[in-house]
């Protein structure tokens, strides 16, 4: 008698850990999961790590530009890389290039857009034509071939020094509109 008084208990038992199990499994079931959250230090939730990163885009057998790291973090459902340590460098026309640098970024593997960021040390863009950008934040479109910021922006070369809010412009032309809150001094050529 104690033994049937058992197996009924324990099927009693099973009988409602089933039911509440659908239960949770019937209520999740409509909610699709979420895109997986990373922040910068959760290395361990990329798909795919890597050490000596580099990616070249090229047009025809002409390389327009290149961004090489020391690491990588690939999040293939997102369509993006997190880089640290990243050089990115500009191919111009009859062999110029423009390098550029910064301690990390984001690459969007689908459009070929990017970022770089500093925390402290500025960003420092050098360009052909003798005038140099400094700006903590850097943004690449690169449909529109087009770098741009909302940060802070100052440009040095050739007696002047611009300051403001904000940049946008194009590497090839090397033409560069400060956005806002513009102020211009003449400084001495060295």
């Amino acid at each position: 008698m104690w033994k049937r008084i058992a197996q009924r208990s324990l099927l009693a038992v099973s009988v409602l850990l089933t039911l509440f199990l659908g239960y949770l499994l019937f209520r999740n079931a409509g909610s699709t999961p979420s895109s997986r959250h990373t922040s910068p230090g959760s290395i361990e939730q990329a798909d795919a790590k890597l050490v000596e990163f580099t990616f070249t885009q090229s047009k025809g057998e002409v390389v327009q530009w290149q961004i090489q790291a020391k690491q990588a973090r690939l999040f293939e459902q997102e369509k993006r890389a997190v880089l640290r340590e990243v050089v990115l460098t500009f191919y111009g026309g009859a062999g110029e290039e423009v390098t550029v640098r910064g301690e990390e970024g984001t690459f969007n593997t689908a459009t070929k857009d990017f970022t770089l960021a500093n925390q402290e040390v500025p960003i420092v863009v050098e360009t052909r034509s003798g005038y140099t950008i400094y700006t903590n934040h850097l943004e690449w479109a690169d449909a529109a071939r087009e770098i741009r910021t909302g940060a802070p922006v100052r440009i040095v070369g050739r007696g002047l020094e611009i300051r403001g809010q904000g940049l946008m412009g194009r590497m090839e032309s090397e033409e560069f509109e400060v956005l806002h809150d513009v102020h211009v001094d003449l400084v001495p050529t060295s």
